[in-house]
């Protein structure tokens, strides 16, 4: 009960303190509130990225090479423009040799306006695939089906739809077994494609599929397929990812009819070639956002120090008049630590609350993410640094002779 009262009372002279001084406080702390919010604000965008990431990369699948004209990360674009094109066969046979393969789909791409009735989409993305693309994509279908192997083998002119499209085309009639026009062509809706959202303010479920046949057929002279098409390859388990990759380097150099001192003439990237230039970017914008944190919270912490030892200096006699109604020196101490802790947590919580507001304009561009642990790590660890910075002022004061103090007035 001693020490709740104790507590009691050293907030209660705390407060009226920093209420006589409420101007003085504010700008004091101005530096622990620059420092907080970019701090939680930084935290905030990379934690809203990683589950973005994370979330598009689950849909991709962790197990997925992508066989292509071009690699990702080459910087030599001259020497690649070079390199013949991928073909839709060159998955068959894929499929065929490959022992650690689960599925393989080749994938073209191109842009073309999709319609229905007086419902039209000016450009849309529209790609050609097999039946693996469920398995090498991991995506799901929300209504209808997939395409089976028939429709792949017979080329058919139907189509299965993202879930944005579905939206935009039909707002009144169910989409099943319609007949759209895509790029001047008409399909046959047979499925929807389970809605996925958007990454990066775009829309992930503006898309149509087709059967690969059917796009090379009606797409095949499109200036956007010169760059080739794409193979994309699932390994049966992470383990074989690696493996993998050299099985397909070696069916890839056949099919090329490489000799053995000839270099690779088409690339096979993975998704871990992302998440490593992820990785380092966020690292650095870590290692940029502590330090401007660090030195905005140093900067703070030095001025709370200092208006601290102002108000001692000012407070002198009261702090002798206590001493000499017999106030402990923990007590002293305590009363000045407090208004020190309590300063630094009011610039903590305006902090959170500016990120919190500029977290909520970002999410409009980017993905963002504000969890309760880093609301409760930013008002907690401003006020640890209110404590730090407040040691030297508040056992300064402790020490002071009550005589001494009362002679002061």
């Amino acid at each position: 009960m001693r020490f709740l009262s104790d507590l009691y009372e050293g907030l209660s002279i705390s407060f009226r303190a920093l209420r006589m001084n409420a101007m003085r406080a504010v700008l004091t702390a101005l530096g622990i509130l620059i420092g907080v919010t970019t701090v939680v604000l930084m935290v905030t965008i990379i934690l809203g990225l990683n589950k973005a990431v994370a979330g598009q990369f689950s849909f991709l699948g962790s197990n997925t090479l992508y066989v292509s004209k071009w690699s990702w990360f080459n910087d030599n674009w001259r020497a690649m423009l070079k390199r013949p094109n991928l073909k839709p066969e060159y998955a068959d046979r894929i499929k065929r040799e490959s022992t650690l393969a689960e599925a393989v789909s080749p994938f073209g791409q191109t842009g073309r306006s999709v319609a229905f009735r007086d419902n039209r989409l000016s450009r849309s993305s529209v790609m050609g695939v097999t039946e693996d693309y469920l398995i090498t994509n991991s995506t799901k279908i929300d209504l209808g089906r997939f395409f089976n192997e028939d429709d792949i083998k017979r080329k058919r002119q139907v189509a299965v739809i993202g879930a944005g499209i579905a939206e935009k085309l039909f707002d009144k009639e169910g989409p099943l077994g319609q007949r759209i026009d895509v790029g001047g062509q008409k399909f046959q809706v047979i499925g929807v494609h389970a809605k996925m959202g958007n990454f990066f303010g775009q829309n992930m479920d503006d898309f149509v599929t087709v059967p690969i046949g059917a796009f090379v057929k009606r797409f095949g002279k499109d200036e956007d397929l010169n760059s080739g098409m794409d193979i994309v390859v699932k390994a049966r388990n992470a383990e074989d990812v690696a493996n993998l990759e050299w099985e397909l380097r070696g069916i890839m150099r056949r099919i090329h009819r490489l000799r053995p001192t000839e270099p690779d003439d088409f690339g096979i990237n993975s998704q871990s070639m992302i998440m490593n230039i992820y990785n380092s970017i966020t690292r650095s914008i870590y290692t940029g956002g502590v330090l401007i944190a660090a030195i905005s919270l140093l900067v703070g912490g030095i001025g709370i120090m200092n208006i601290m030892l102002v108000s001692v200096t000012e407070r002198t006699s009261e702090v002798g008049l206590r001493k000499a109604l017999g106030a402990h020196r923990w007590m002293i101490a305590w009363q000045f630590l407090i208004e020190s802790a309590v300063i630094c947590a009011i610039g903590g919580l305006a902090g959170v609350g500016l990120a919190y507001a500029g977290g909520k304009v970002m999410n409009n561009y980017i993905p963002v993410s504000m969890p309760w642990w880093v609301v409760l790590f930013g008002i907690g660890f401003s006020a640890m640094v209110g404590v730090f910075f407040g040691l030297y002022p508040s056992m300064k004061a402790a020490r002071l002779s009550p005589i001494e103090a009362l002679r002061q007035e």
